[in-house]
């Protein structure tokens, strides 16, 4: 079984980063699964983290586009399954109408997933400018009801910008710790990392715990989720091929030609070297 995880990062910027998505790939080896990261092309940001540009929701337009379009290629290319490793699930919707295979998003399966357990939660993260389009997802998926508040650590980018350095992470730590108990004396039972950047400083580091409460690794659960889903799917338990606007398949043909012919910009980038699309 493979599945496509897309980040949201450039590779090489942080390579502490890089590093920390191996555990992942190790687990669902593990379960007779091979995880390939993907990352997006090199011109895209210059800084660290794509802070400056995940804040513009005109920007993440042309983002979904990109993140749909892979999502394509992943099917193309044989892969079980797909991940948007992103919290805000950009193309999400528009992957799920391309493609039969199943699609993850991050924050959805996170929400989701706190739901379903009966768990209140509460976000810890470092992107402000966030918050209103999770706030949208939240309402959309259902879950708005079991989310009680956001925090946001702004001095997390100046940690993930110098390095990650081991001191700097320790007290950036404390900071989460702080907001993570002031969520809990509003109701929180479990805090979801607001990017996927946070998820993997604290979770590569062992952390499972914040302010008294559990902290969700919300990649992990992505990766799982999606191995479950291309399994059962696999297994005849379900399908997507099914009758329906988003769901009806066109012809591949005039799928391949459409695509050629007006396909976004964006989503016909350059190839990167191999050795820079997986990480």
């Amino acid at each position: 079984m493979r599945i496509w995880f897309q980040k949201h990062t450039v590779a090489g910027r942080n390579p502490w980063l890089d590093r920390s998505y191996a555990r992942h790939r190790r687990d669902l080896a593990a379960l007779g699964a091979q995880v390939d990261f993907h990352t997006l092309p090199a011109e895209v940001y210059p800084t660290r983290i794509p802070a400056d540009h995940v804040r513009f929701g005109q920007l993440e337009v042309l983002f979904s586009w990109y993140f749909a379009d892979q999502a394509l290629r992943a099917q193309e290319d044989g892969y079980d399954a797909y991940v948007i490793g992103t919290s805000q699930d950009p193309g999400l919707a528009a992957a799920r109408s391309l493609v039969s295979i199943p699609v993850v998003g991050y924050g959805q399966v996170a929400f989701e997933f706190a739901r379903s357990q009966g768990l209140r939660f509460g976000v810890i993260g470092f992107v402000p400018a966030l918050e209103e389009i999770l706030r949208e997802n939240l309402h959309a998926y259902g879950c708005a009801a079991a989310c009680v508040g956001f925090r946001y650590l702004p001095e997390g980018r100046e940690v993930l910008e110098a390095g990650a350095a081991e001191g700097a992470v320790a007290g950036l730590r404390a900071e989460i710790d702080r907001a993570a108990a002031q969520l809990r004396t509003e109701g929180a039972q479990l805090i979801i990392p607001g990017e996927g950047i946070p998820n993997e400083l604290l979770c590569a580091a062992g952390v499972r715990e914040v302010g008294g409460l559990p902290f969700l690794d919300a990649n992990s659960l992505a990766l799982s989720t999606a191995h479950l889903l291309a399994r059962t799917r696999r297994q005849g338990v379900w399908h997507r091929d099914v009758p329906g606007y988003h769901t009806d398949r066109a012809p591949e043909t005039e799928v391949r030609r459409l695509r050629a012919l007006f396909g976004p910009a964006v989503s016909h980038a350059r190839e990167l070297p191999e050795e820079d699309r997986h990480v």
